[in-house]
């Protein structure tokens, strides 16, 4: 006998050109496994409504399946046969419809892709969503390379807009610093108050050359305490910058 004689590793070839009733493409369809099928089979009950339908105990999507694919050959959306397997058009009584496994696939590739049977479909093509295909990586290529393209054009504007940023804070601290040099005195103007204000107390609290009181205040406290209840509050009326200012004033006044 020749080696190849009893080899049979060409059972799945021959799937391809199976067909089955309805009621055991539905259950294959529940995955149940087909060396088991006929035992599970066994096990169904007529639907008492519906023609060409069947309940199983146990497996609750067997009778949902049924009706679907029934449904589908009736729409014309799922071809089907006879007992003899060549399709036809002809109305075919639900009892004696069948269904040929590779439009079985086909169909349920289209109508119902998240729920490929496994006798049907292998690990690839179940993890494989139908509507992706070439045209459609395509389809997202160039979509990506547009959002790509979009990413980079709204980096370099961000960059620009950033260093714009910089250049106007750049531009603020200038102007910033030139109003604070505009507004604090020079080193002559600051000397220039301070003998001002060291003269004018030297004035209050001394006496006149008739020896009066040049003032009705006896001390810089007096003064300051005067300061602060008239204009308390106000820029520079502050009890330590006032005594700070008299004692610069002082110190001023007599350096000159």
């Amino acid at each position: 006998m020749k080696p190849w004689y009893n080899q049979n590793d060409c059972e799945h070839l021959a799937a391809y050109h199976a067909y089955y009733p309805v009621p055991a493409a539905a259950m294959l369809w529940c995955n149940v496994p087909p060396d088991e099928m006929q035992e599970e089979l066994n096990r169904i009950s007529p639907h008492a409504h519906i023609r060409g339908v069947f309940t199983h105990p146990y497996i609750p999507c067997f009778q949902v399946r049924c009706k679907i694919i029934h449904d589908a050959i009736v729409s014309g959306a799922l071809q089907a046969s006879r007992e003899n397997g060549k399709v036809t058009d002809d109305h075919i009584a639900p009892e004696r419809r069948h269904v040929s496994r590779e439009h079985l696939k086909a169909w349920i590739a289209k109508e119902h892709p998240s729920d490929k049977p496994s006798f049907l479909f292998d690990a690839i093509e179940r993890s494989t969503h139908t509507a992706i295909n070439a045209d459609s990586v395509r389809a997202l290529q160039v979509d990506l390379d547009a959002a790509r393209a979009a990413l980079e054009k709204t980096r370099a504007a961000a960059q620009e807009a950033n260093q714009e940023l910089n250049a106007m804070r750049g531009e603020r601290d200038s102007l910033r610093a030139m109003v604070e040099r505009a507004a604090a005195p020079g080193g002559r103007a600051e000397t220039t108050y301070l003998n001002i204000i060291g003269g004018l107390l030297g004035l209050m609290l001394g006496t006149t050359p008739g020896g009066q009181k040049g003032s009705a205040y006896d001390s810089q406290a007096a003064i300051i305490s005067a300061l602060l209840a008239h204009h308390g509050g106000k820029p520079g009326i502050a009890d330590s910058t006032l005594e700070q200012k008299f004692a610069d004033a002082n110190r001023s006044i007599k350096a000159t």
